[in-house]
């Protein structure tokens, strides 16, 4: 039978629900933990201020930690905010005996610029604390303080991460959102290990409120299921980058990532593809449609809202087709990862113009081209010719650059309609039509047939 893996947090409270235990439950529970807590501070906050500070006795902390370990196997625990030097000594000396992973999230300042470890816990922190660890996640501020070194580049970020080694830890995750740089790159630094740099797209929020917390718990999620520590690190990127395209705002200053995520996209599934499958039907009897259908056949493919992969878009499993006689067959059912080639067209996509879920693949001739501009669809293109050999290689190949390169050369990307692609030596050429829902793609169909 499946069961839960025990999880533990061991931080401060969060009055507004954005950061701390609150943060860390939330991320347990949506990544199938089940979350216990040792609590080792009460603030006063919202999203705008943190107000006060109520540190909780450590003899009280140790009580907590102690009861919570004799009755109940975690599987991994992390910390968080610990404040004093006092409760860092009872926290550390509380988990010597463990024998689950222990991630350390060094916190110090709030995200709205409140201090949240005192000065004269910094040196319990790096001496009590992080031989202890499995993981440290310090973000650029907090390497910066721990070590007294500056970072201003990759090379210091690696010059700082291998002094954050020094100090005991088995492994290093400096979180590099601070940096200025077109994406956020992580460096993980495993002891006797090459850093890897792992980057991801930046999300355009105001809501990060929490954000290096639940990273922090997605991680001990993971490690608690069973993942090796560099495989939790990217489950935890892939949680993070949906919460916080999912995110909103419920106060006046940064809101937070959305910790339901996982729940709204599993709840969205079934939903996705009854729709899918109608849209496929409509295709089916749509009059005309079999004239747009390429050679390589034509696919429909449908995205979960905040889709992180292709594993989050639906596609017909055998494609859809027709006979020499204009029958159009759609083949196989809606299945989710069907279709690589405009899963990666519609991801790319919606990086440009988040509204776009939709996407479907149709033959590239003068005829349907002019159909296009006479039914007022706006178009973009792209040629292979101008594809680097490494971009082939990359994830997302070409599929991912064409989609990319034709909708940032546009002056109005969000307008865009239609990708074309001109094709190159064994390949077809396209055109991709762009839709915000089913209904919105049928639409578009249905404007180019009429005018054919």
């Amino acid at each position: 039978m499946h069961t839960n893996p025990s999880l533990l947090t061991i931080a401060g409270s969060d009055s507004g629900g954005g950061a701390g235990i609150q943060a860390d439950l939330k991320t347990f529970s949506m990544l199938g933990g089940f979350g216990s807590s040792v609590l080792t501070a009460l603030t006063a906050q919202n999203t705008t201020a943190v107000k006060g500070i109520h540190p909780v006795p450590p003899e009280f902390v140790s009580l907590q930690l102690s009861t919570v370990l004799t009755d109940l196997t975690i599987r991994a625990a992390k910390t968080g905010m610990l404040f004093s030097e006092a409760i860092i000594k009872a926290v550390s000396a509380g988990l010597l005996k463990r024998s689950f992973p222990l991630v350390v999230d060094p916190v110090c300042v709030a995200q709205s610029g409140a201090r949240l470890l005192e000065e004269s816990a910094v040196l319990a922190m790096q001496r009590d604390l992080f031989p202890m660890a499995d993981l440290i996640t310090p973000n650029i501020p907090e390497a910066e303080l721990f070590t007294g070194m500056r970072i201003a580049s990759a090379e210091d970020i690696c010059a700082v991460a291998e002094r954050l080694l020094s100090f005991g830890p088995r492994a290093v995750l400096i979180k590099g959102g601070h940096m200025e740089s077109p994406t956020a790159t992580d460096w993980f630094v495993a002891s006797g290990q090459k850093p890897v740099p792992l980057m991801q797209p930046r999300v355009d929020t105001k809501n990060l409120h929490g954000t290096g917390c639940a990273l922090s718990a997605a991680i001990t999620a993971h490690l608690g299921l069973g993942c090796d520590m560099l495989t939790a690190v990217r489950r935890a990127q892939q949680f993070m980058q949906a919460a916080l395209r999912a995110s909103y705002s419920v106060g006046a200053g940064g809101g937070s990532p959305n910790h339901a995520v996982p729940l709204l996209k599993e709840q969205g599934r079934v939903a996705l593809l009854m729709e899918l499958s109608d849209a496929g039907r409509t295709l089916a009897v749509l009059p005309g449609f079999a004239k747009l259908i390429p050679e390589v056949r034509s696919n429909l493919a449908l995205a979960l809202p905040y889709a992180g992969g292709i594993g989050d878009v639906a596609a017909f499993s055998g494609r859809i087709t027709c006979t020499v006689r204009g029958e159009v067959i759609v083949a196989g059912g809606p299945e989710f990862a069907a279709s690589s080639h405009m899963a990666r067209v519609v991801l790319a996509a919606a990086k440009s113009s988040p509204r776009i879920r939709c996407g479907l693949n149709i033959r590239h001739n003068d005829a349907i081209l002019i159909a296009l501009r006479k039914a007022g669809l706006v178009t973009a293109s792209f040629d292979r010719a101008e594809e680097s050999a490494d971009t082939c290689l990359r994830d997302g190949g070409t599929m991912d650059w064409g989609t990319m390169t034709a909708l940032e050369r546009h002056k109005a990307p969000a307008t865009v309609d239609a990708v074309c692609d001109i094709g190159g030596m064994g390949k077809e050429p396209m055109i991709r039509l762009l839709a915000g829902s089913t209904t919105e793609l049928l639409d578009k169909v249905r404007r180019i047939i009429d005018v054919l």
